[in-house]
């Protein structure tokens, strides 16, 4: 891999799991060139996980908005029926971060509940986080990315982008969001108690955001 792109390094040590798809066997999959995009490998020099987490947060005060007086914790639905050779990975990465942080949990639903979902296919670019800025927001998982990385970690990395997480390229295997940094050899797919603080700080504001958008639109 070269250090500064998603394009993988045919040097790479493919770690061959069950789950993952032959890239040669599936179709490839196109992302729109405009999407902004923060990658599981360092693909850009500017961070757009921000815009991913504040077009879903859009969506979630969207559903606040119609019902204010739902749970405290911010449920952020997803949609993995696109997704169907890594849904093993996408229920663990569910529960890890579901068991992690308390102000947001993940709920599977249908594409027409869903805040964003997961994708499958081919690119030479890897796994991202994308969306188009108007609310509509997905998880790219790349089958050759998942072969030569632990899968459920790459998963959980990009499902952090959806909760808010930048890349962290320089960090440990301890650290979830340092993302393909670390090596193939690094399965840690656990985000650390900064990244889980963090996470709970966002949503917490998140949340109050999501109200006061609620109650503003309800007239209270």
């Amino acid at each position: 891999m070269r250090k500064h792109t998603c394009a993988l390094a045919a040097t790479a040590v493919a770690l061959g799991l069950a789950t993952a798809v032959p890239a040669a066997a599936v179709p490839s999959t196109v992302t729109p060139a405009q999407a902004p995009r923060a990658g599981y490998t360092a693909s850009s020099t500017t961070d757009t996980s921000d815009a991913f987490f504040q077009a879903v947060l859009r969506s979630v005060a969207e559903k606040r908005a119609a019902n204010p007086n739902s749970a405290a914790a911010v449920t952020v639905v997803y949609d993995a029926s696109r997704a169907p050779t890594f849904s093993a990975q996408i229920a663990r990465s569910t529960q890890i971060w579901n068991s992690a942080v308390s102000n947001v949990q993940l709920r599977s639903g249908s594409s027409s509940s869903a805040d964003f979902s997961y994708r499958e296919g081919n690119d030479s670019r890897g796994s991202y986080a994308s969306t188009d800025g108007h609310g509509s927001g997905y998880v790219f998982l790349d089958y050759r990315q998942n072969q030569q990385y632990d899968s459920t970690r790459v998963t959980a990395h990009e499902t952090g982008h959806v909760l808010g997480l930048p890349d962290h390229y320089t960090g440990p295997c301890s650290e979830l969001m340092s993302g393909g940094g670390p090596g193939t050899s690094c399965t840690n797919s656990i985000p650390n108690a900064a990244e889980r603080n963090r996470v709970n700080q966002l949503w917490a504001n998140g949340l109050a955001a999501a109200m006061d958008k609620a109650l503003e639109k309800s007239g209270r």
